[in-house]
């Protein structure tokens, strides 16, 4: 039986879902593994999102509910960064979850993270570091990457998202795109979580 790893996201711009996609692909490199791609409901008007200059959402993605988390042997949850922390999207989700956290259903299943920020400062670590206390809560295994991307984490000469917690992109005025450096460090997150459920499952 395929393990099966849910890339749950939310994307205003497409910036993370760009990284979704890749990390997607990444995990789906990892022989006896499916991989599919969710969103999280949206919790914002179709009028303000208008104004927002916000694209359509993809259609070839569906949107998540709460208990579907269960099917999963293990997760990578992408979201961009608001002041620091998730969107608020995102921890409209996991509130959610309250009957899987009252239940621990989702207990002793990896996760990891990816993000999107706008510029230096806004929160490519914190982001992360905040985002831990909702698997915290659901007794997932909170999967960092490390340094297992090896040279691509220390590269100085190119602007690069990510760090040892998680691959990570910055969208500056939203006008920049993810770097195929900051992709590959997506995919191999995609695969890394991904091999380490797969040990888990067996």
């Amino acid at each position: 039986m395929a393990t099966k790893i849910y890339i749950v996201y939310y994307s205003l711009y497409g910036h993370v879902e760009t990284m979704a996609r890749e990390v997607q692909r990444g995990a789906n490199s990892v022989l006896g593994v499916e991989a599919t791609l969710w969103q999280v409901p949206e919790t914002l008007s179709s009028v303000i999102l208008q104004k927002m200059k916000a694209p359509p959402k993809t259609n070839d993605v569906p949107v998540i509910r709460p208990h579907q988390l269960k099917e999963a042997d293990g997760f990578l949850f992408g979201f961009p960064s608001r002041f620091g922390v998730m969107a608020a999207q995102c921890k409209a989700f996991f509130d959610a979850t309250y009957e899987l956290w009252a239940s621990q259903a989702l207990a002793g299943k990896p996760a990891g993270i990816f993000w999107s920020t706008g510029f230096h400062g806004g929160g490519q670590e914190l982001t992360a570091l905040t985002a831990v206390t909702q698997l915290a809560h659901h007794g997932m295994l909170f999967v960092p990457l490390g340094y297992t991307f090896g040279s691509g984490m220390f590269e100085m000469n190119e602007v690069k998202g990510g760090s040892s917690y998680g691959a990570g992109t910055f969208a500056a005025d939203g006008s920049r795109q993810p770097t195929d450096l900051e992709l590959q460090q997506a995919f191999h997150q995609g695969k890394y979580v991904a091999e380490i459920a797969k040990k888990l499952k067996r």
